[in-house]
């Protein structure tokens, strides 16, 4: 926060001459006005630019456009010492903007991040993770699954987009748990890698009607989902697998 008031006091001087820099910073300005003024500096990797974008971090009307631009900037360090920031929503925006360079060794630094006590900080860790098109994630990936919660239901997620025989068992586990939600993405890479061994568990779910929802009106405006139908779905997809390949699994 010190930091950010020195950054604020320097913009002082220089929105009087109409630099992108104090503009951004300047609090007395609207929020439209230092954005714009923060999409000035886009491209810019001076010292002084990428060091005011990072203090401007610290500004919710702001936060966003600085965080865009420090990536777009390739200012690695100043994304990872933001990880360290008190504020949980500066944290979340730098694991979130670090996932997107997809470089091998921010994987450690965003399973960190991903185990962050504030859900907005793992959340977007696990986005900044689910940014990486390399297999080499998935067990990273697979690993965030264990703990359950929204950081598992949105780790597996990702990790269904890789087709990959390792989900097969996590997937499986997972549909003798309690989490419905994690249920409903078991049940998709079931249905997507799994064999005839899965047909009766699926269809002991099949057999149950277990609507996703509050008091049947599902998500939002969104129809109530129902797992004995996702798990029918998997049921159907194996089945058809199975005819169109004679060496399928028995």
């Amino acid at each position: 926060m010190k930091r950010f008031c020195l950054f604020l006091f320097w913009a002082g001087a220089l929105a009087a001459a109409g630099d992108p820099v104090g503009r951004m910073l300047d609090e007395k300005l609207t929020a439209a006005q230092r954005n714009d003024a923060c999409f000035a500096l886009r491209g810019n990797r001076s010292h002084e630019a990428i060091a005011a974008m990072r203090g401007a971090l610290a500004s919710d009307l702001v936060r966003a456009c600085a965080a865009r631009n420090l990536r777009e900037a390739g200012a690695l360090d100043e994304l990872k010492g933001a990880l360290a920031a008190p504020e949980p929503e500066v944290r979340a925006v730098a694991a979130r903007e670090l996932g997107s360079f997809e470089r091998p060794e921010l994987l450690e630094v965003l399973l960190k991040a991903a185990h962050d006590p504030n859900v907005l900080v793992s959340t977007n860790a696990v986005m900044g993770l689910g940014q990486y098109r390399d297999r080499a994630v998935l067990p990273y990936l697979l690993d965030l699954v264990a703990g359950g919660g929204a950081v598992g239901v949105a780790a597996l997620t990702r990790a269904a987009r890789f087709d990959e025989p390792a989900t097969l068992p996590v997937a499986r586990k997972l549909l003798s748990g309690n989490d419905p939600a994690a249920k409903l993405i078991a049940l998709l890479i079931v249905g997507e890698c799994g064999d005839s061994g899965d047909l009766p568990r699926l269809r002991q779910l099949a057999a149950k009607s277990e609507p996703l929802g509050t008091r049947g009106r599902g998500f939002g405006l969104m129809p109530a989902l129902d797992l004995s139908r996702a798990a029918r779905n998997a049921i159907d997809v194996i089945e058809k697998r199975r005819a169109l390949n004679p060496a399928f699994p028995i």
